[in-house]
């Protein structure tokens, strides 16, 4: 049973909760790789396990203001590619999570993300246009961004890496992932709601009452994303990517 938000909820987790709110609304407006800070302070908010599932409502409802936003900007052949590779390895997800060690599957999937930004960033020195076109690519991104979207709403830092590598431009990257997400982010509601029991009507009513604070966000990040080009958006997300994975590996 997840704390009664009339009388368990400290005000500390209140503010740590619109903090983390606020920046979904970013994330989901544009400002990709800082989403590894709203998981973070969600837990210190609620506990690890708890607030797996209560964000998961949060960022379906950011995705439905992100879908409606950005959706002229959609490249569906992008979302076909890797949505199958996502839906088979949140499958994985789903009957490994409740036995993966924390601090392994952190270290793992932050090194992992380490390496692939590092590549990333030589790729473009290279000034290479070529986009990665063989299944396996979008298989392996697909299937890990998978697994860390269920076992810990992670998967951010992977799609940033494949819409990268596909170049796509700014407003087609943010309207990609907004379906692609979205649909991720439904698909995970019943595994949530009835084999971990991590969301229930309580947990539903503070996402409600969390809801200002996503809505601040996107407004922002759509008010900021506006002024950034695209050569500085592609360092952003790389940046920002990387240290959202420090961030994991140190959380």
């Amino acid at each position: 049973m997840l704390l009664s938000i009339t009388t368990e909820i400290t005000p500390t987790a209140w503010i740590l909760a619109s903090i983390a709110t606020f920046i979904i609304g970013l994330s989901k407006a544009g400002i990709k790789g800082i989403a590894v800070l709203n998981v973070t302070i969600m837990a210190l908010a609620f506990g690890a396990k708890q607030s797996t599932g209560m964000v998961v409502p949060l960022l379906v409802l950011a995705d439905i203001f992100a879908v409606i936003y950005y959706n002229r900007y959609t490249q569906w052949k992008y979302v076909f590619k890797v949505l199958p590779w996502m839906v088979f390895g949140l499958l994985i997800g789903v009957f490994i999570g409740n036995e993966l060690p924390e601090k392994f599957f952190k270290i793992g999937m932050a090194t992992i993300i380490i390496i692939t930004v590092v590549m990333m960033f030589y790729w473009d020195r290279k000034k290479d246009k070529n986009v990665p076109s063989h299944w396996t690519f979008a298989g392996a991104i697909g299937t890990i961004a998978g697994i860390t979207t269920m076992v810990g709403n992670l998967a951010g830092a992977f799609s940033n890496i494949y819409f990268l590598a596909m170049r796509l431009p700014k407003n087609q990257f943010i309207g990609t992932a907004a379906w692609l997400f979205l649909i991720i982010n439904i698909l995970k509601l019943p595994f949530h709601f009835f084999i971990w029991k991590t969301i229930t009507l309580e947990s539903l009513t503070l996402n409600l009452m969390l809801l200002p604070g996503i809505l601040l966000g996107f407004f922002v990040g759509v008010k900021f994303i506006k002024y950034i080009k695209e050569a500085f958006f592609r360092k952003m997300i790389l940046v920002l990517t990387a240290v959202g994975a420090v961030l994991i590996m140190l959380s």
